[in-house]
């Protein structure tokens, strides 16, 4: 595994922060339709950090509960300001103290160029026009 960078993120409007030690090689992309949906894309980026090396440096997320497409219950993490999701972990009942890992959503990180994604998920549910946008004509910003 390749060696632990600590990283740091915070929601869009700056209420929650945090930090974490994360391995490059965790880094994820999910094409499910439930990262779908709330990432409002075709697919979420995330990096998976054990429960133990997070730490909440401010804010209090709010938690929400649902069954994913796995059929596991899911834990999800936002800020009540902002909407921004932070993670998804397994519900505490249900995994050994311990040894939650949480999902940490990719572009809340201060290092988000660092963590380049090292395998896809759930590409059953993966949106054909999403595969190669490199073609795709681009300008720097939005005008």
């Amino acid at each position: 595994m390749s060696q632990a960078i600590t990283i740091h993120g915070s929601c869009h409007c700056g209420d929650i922060t945090f930090e974490a030690e994360a391995h490059p090689s965790r880094v994820v992309i999910c094409h499910c339709t439930d990262c779908q949906k709330m990432s409002g894309g075709p697919y979420r980026s995330i990096v998976q950090v054990k429960e133990g090396d997070f730490t909440l440096l401010s804010g209090e997320p709010k938690l929400y509960f649902k069954v994913g497409d796995s059929g596991n219950r899911r834990e999800l993490s936002f800020c009540v300001n902002c909407g921004s999701h932070l993670y998804a972990t397994s519900v505490v009942e249900d995994v050994p103290k311990g040894q939650r890992m949480l999902g940490i959503r990719t572009g809340l990180l201060d290092e988000l160029a660092q963590l380049a994604p090292r395998s896809q998920v759930w590409c059953q549910s993966k949106v054909s026009w999403a595969e190669n946008i490199a073609e795709l004509p681009g300008v720097a910003q939005q005008s």
